[in-house]
């Protein structure tokens, strides 16, 4: 007897089941709001450069800047720039200054802010750009921050990925609520912006054990037939998370308090780990048999499914146990020992690889739209939602090859054809983002479904562990490729775009999963992968 039979004597899909995704449905709530968080933690308010003398009241603010403030090609004032000595308008009297002897040789000559900056805090009192500067040369400060805040996520799957396997899911799930409120709380009490890297980095570190956990958690507890359907519905708590995030930056416009308003649900999470049950398959595999027999139990008599004595009697379970700890480890390299699982792992990791960088790139950067910061985070929710939709149609009618190239390739447009549309153009530019949005978001749903189905089960665990953590690297770069505007203004997004048409050509490359028998082995892979005409000329030769 296998685990999966023991599974059906308890019932592998029952109230005992829905109670754990119910648990287990914060952490994904959690995850959006700190993932997508630099939207109104890092977000740049209209500034100009601080001058000295600003009256309180003055009915001509526009004239008496522009003596100071240098124009853009856009027209607006700069936000980097000031001249380097007052300039005289015709025809109007800006204040008391004298005019500089500099001013009569000519032309006034800029120079940078040296005595800070001014916001515009009518939208958002406070961000951790108006707390330290990070504007201009700095700039690529705030960016650096999210990179750092990724790069903790990457690690901390690692870390978490190992010490669940050896202490068990449900205590790491504990250790990760924990971290993640002592060090959320602190970043919100930063005083230097050293200060504030490390402990997001850290805070990233901690949350990666919800993406770690959190899954295995649920699916190993859940029989095959009802795994897809739970994974769709614990999709949608993302969503949820995503439009409570905009609510939530609507409510409060301050960095610090916004930052603690979504790191203390972690305390009623540490309360529910009374409740979660730690995972029956791993404490098998640990031979601890009188654990996963009360968990067993308890699932029976929640599922309301009768039991005999034998069928879970200590005797049983440790044939199970020990028919569990036999079984031989995968290794991230056998993800590339055979010819088939090779091509599949690279074609993984490079479609991986853009769907993150594409999703986090559209999703933290919406800059260029008239909307504001609370109406495009919650435009940018509720379109997820017939985003997945549109994907459980697709996958069961085109295929998930299909679906998965092209929502790839609907992003990759969107982008292209951005960088061609004028600023003037807002209404087409924010519909543009909108659908680049639903793409991204379609190509991430699709993505865990045709993964999940392309490896053998020995290796699935492995195979979706390695391409995760690649996209995480791209959700690290993700922010860095704004900086690129500096170069050339459409450069961000011909990036985005260009990687994302990359993987829908790169998506092609994979074999197709739709009403395919799930393969076991990876014997079962590679048999998959010969020519018929090759297999009927063995056939031949053996005849």
């Amino acid at each position: 007897m296998g685990f999966e039979e023991l599974l059906d004597e308890v019932g592998g899909f029952g109230f005992f089941q829905l109670r754990n995704v119910a648990l287990l449905a914060l952490p994904r709530v959690l995850l959006p709001l700190h993932f997508l968080l630099p939207i109104f933690l890092s977000a740049v308010p209209a500034h100009h450069c601080a001058l000295p003398g600003t009256p309180d009241n003055f009915s001509h603010q526009d004239a008496w800047l522009e003596a100071r403030l240098p124009r853009e090609p856009d027209g607006t004032f700069s936000s980097c720039l000031r001249f380097a000595h007052l300039r005289t308008l015709p025809n109007t009297t800006l204040g008391r200054e004298a005019q500089s002897p500099g001013e009569l040789e000519g032309e006034p000559s800029t120079v940078p802010c040296s005595q800070g900056w001014e916001y515009d805090r009518s939208e958002l009192s406070s961000t951790i750009v108006t707390e330290w500067d990070l504007v201009c040369e700095r700039r690529g400060l705030n960016r650096v921050a999210s990179t750092f805040f990724f790069l903790g996520v990457l690690v901390g799957a690692v870390v978490f990925g190992y010490l669940s396997d050896r202490f068990g899911r449900r205590r790491l799930l504990l250790v990760a609520y924990v971290s993640a409120l002592v060090l959320g709380l602190t970043s919100a009490a930063s005083v230097s912006y050293v200060m504030f890297a490390i402990t997001r980095t850290l805070t990233g570190s901690a949350l990666a054990g919800f993406t770690i956990i959190v899954l295995p958690l649920e699916l190993e507890w859940l029989d095959v037939e009802h795994r897809v359907v739970a994974g769709t519905l614990s999709s949608t708590f993302w969503t949820a998370g995503t439009m409570l995030l905009a609510l939530a930056g609507y409510l409060i416009r301050d960095w610090r308090w916004l930052l603690m308003a979504v790191t203390l649900p972690c305390v009623p999470g540490i309360l529910s780990i009374w409740w979660v049950p730690e995972s029956a398959r791993w404490l098998l595999t640990q031979g601890r048999v009188e654990e996963a027999q009360r968990y067993l139990l308890h699932c029976a008599r929640l599922n309301g499914r009768p039991v005999g004595e034998d069928s879970l009697s200590q005797e049983a379970l440790n044939r199970v146990s020990t028919g569990e700890q036999v079984v031989p480890r995968p290794s991230y390299l056998d993800l590339f020992r055979t010819p088939q699982i090779r091509h599949i792992s690279l074609c993984c990791m490079v479609v991986w690889f853009a769907v993150n960088f594409s999703y986090y790139g559209l999703s933290l950067d919406s800059s260029g739209l008239r909307l504001n910061v609370y109406q495009t985070q919650l435009l940018f929710g509720a379109v997820e939602l017939p985003s997945k939709l549109m994907v459980c149609l697709l996958v069961r009618r085109v295929g998930r090859r299909l679906t998965q190239a092209g929502t790839l390739l609907g992003a990759a447009l969107t982008f292209g054809i951005r960088s061609l549309v004028s600023s003037e153009a807002s209404s087409w530019s924010t519909a543009l983002v909108v659908m680049g949005k639903g793409f991204s978001e379609a190509a991430f749903t699709t993505v865990y479904l045709f993964t999940s189905e392309l490896y053998p089960t020995v290796l699935r665990p492995t195979g979706m562990g390695l391409t995760a953590l690649v996209g995480r690297l791209g959700g690290s770069l993700a922010p860095l490729a704004v900086l690129l505007d500096g170069v050339w203004l459409s450069l961000p997004k011909l990036v985005y775009g260009g990687i994302a048409l990359l993987a829908a050509c790169t998506a092609l490359l994979l074999p197709e999963t739709r009403q395919a028998q799930l393969p076991e082995t990876i014997q079962d892979v590679e048999r998959k992968s010969v020519r018929p005409s090759l297999q009927e000329e063995e056939m031949q030769v053996q005849n």
